[in-house]
């Protein structure tokens, strides 16, 4: 499944998923699967109301999730978008704004850093003997199409595309050979940083961690789509010029190490995001560092891409 939060109009975030050129509304799905089968007429028919909720609802609210899917694909099978539309149980997604797929992650955002070598290079350092983690602040995040803001505090503002991962099921000490077990699915992040925070503070959360410094998106994609983590091509363009292109085969540590490692001594939880680190080419290395106006554009195979675009501070 390909999980959104999406909202229409002015209304409240709805749990949605992508199926094509359509948006699926799970809930509604559910209750007119349930109404169908005579077993409810009210309520959301047992699908949680948010992407964190259902997350934490475990294999039980997956398995509703994904009959109130084949319910609306076979509905957009016969009727089209407009079918749905009209029935109030989805909508053309060109007609709603997509926001991060966990718009506030409830717990961490935690990062790789420096686990492309090639990326470790560019930067001047060593590739690491073990998995460098830090964090960026939950309240960052924004979600696709949103503005980054060029704060006035940094002019050295820097991208950086990568695979992110989210948790599933909760668990600690988490044997590498088990870990993708733990993972709910995938998404997106571009890790934006200040550099010259970077160096003036010493260490990375500040200038990583500014309002918006964290798009996430579009989509999450279950963990049954993306079998293996280690086969995707990752992409980042500035107004459409490539400016990363790897893969994350060439992670130093891959997803399943990172998670184990992660995990030692430490709970990870349902909801928790990881991002695996970003490969070669950021404006660090080259000295071309992003300006009011700029139009990233991240991508990751099988994921999607996520666009979001430099503005000034607003008074």
């Amino acid at each position: 499944m390909r999980l959104v939060t999406y909202r229409k109009g002015t209304s409240r975030p709805r749990l949605g998923a992508l199926a094509g050129e359509a948006v699926l509304d799970l809930g509604a799905l559910a209750v007119d699967l349930a109404r169908e089968r005579g077993t409810v007429r009210h309520g959301r028919g047992g699908v949680p109301a948010t992407v964190q909720a259902l997350v934490e609802g475990g294999p039980a609210a997956l398995a509703v999730a994904r009959e109130a899917v084949g319910h609306g694909e076979a509905i957009l099978g016969t009727h089209g978008s407009g079918g749905l539309a009209e029935r109030r149980l989805g909508a053309p997604a060109a007609r709603v704004r997509l926001q991060a797929p966990i718009p506030r992650p409830a717990r961490n955002v935690f990062c790789l850093g420096r686990n492309y070598r090639e990326h470790a290079a560019e930067r001047g350092a060593e590739a690491p003997p073990h998995p460098v983690f830090f964090t960026k602040a939950p309240e960052c995040v924004v979600g696709p199409g949103a503005d980054v803001v060029h704060h006035p505090v940094t002019s050295e503002l820097d991208y950086e595309v990568e695979l992110a991962v989210v948790i599933g099921a909760e668990g600690r000490d988490i044997p590498r050979e088990r870990a993708l077990e733990h993972v709910f699915g995938y998404t997106i992040v571009n890790d934006v940083t200040a550099r010259d925070l970077q160096k003036r503070h010493g260490q990375w959360f500040k200038g990583k961690s500014l309002d918006t410094f964290c798009p996430m998106g579009p989509v999450l994609v279950t963990a049954d789509e993306i079998p293996d983590p280690q086969t995707l091509a990752v992409a980042l363009r500035v107004n459409g010029e490539t400016r990363q292109a790897s893969h994350t085969s060439k992670m130093i540590f891959p997803v399943d190490e990172c998670i184990a490692v992660l995990s030692q001594g430490f709970t990870l939880r349902p909801g928790d995001v990881i991002a695996t680190g970003t490969p070669e080419g950021v404006g660090a290395a080259t000295g071309r560092f992003l300006k009011a106006g700029d139009r990233m554009e991240a991508e990751v195979e099988r994921i999607g891409v996520l666009a979001n675009r430099i503005v000034a501070p607003r008074p």
